[in-house]
């Protein structure tokens, strides 16, 4: 039973390692509050660019608005990358980390 245990042990360990891998390899995209683009402007574009449901876009602008900046999207940097850029160019402030 001992046996048993340690490898039950040992695959729980490689379990949890590998959920905080993937959490490392994960980036945020970031957008911050700026005094040039209505509320309308950022609500469309979060669902044209990041496939935001219509309450979750106005939640993420409210809180840019409010707090100055709100994560609004998760993911591998490479899914990232063109998103960002997405918003860039739609005249939007935002960065990945």
């Amino acid at each position: 039973m001992m046996v048993k245990e340690f490898f039950m042990t040992k695959e729980k360990i490689q379990e949890d390692f590998d959920v905080l891998e993937q959490e490392a390899n994960q980036h945020e995209i970031v957008l911050f509050n700026d005094d040039v683009n209505t509320f309308d402007y950022v609500i469309d574009s979060l669902i044209s660019v990041c496939e935001h449901t219509v309450e979750q876009a106005e939640q993420c602008t409210y809180l840019v608005h409010y707090k100055g900046k709100c994560t609004v999207k998760t993911g591998d940097f490479s899914e990232l990358k063109s998103k960002c850029t997405r918003l860039l160019n739609l005249g939007l402030s935002a960065e990945i980390i």
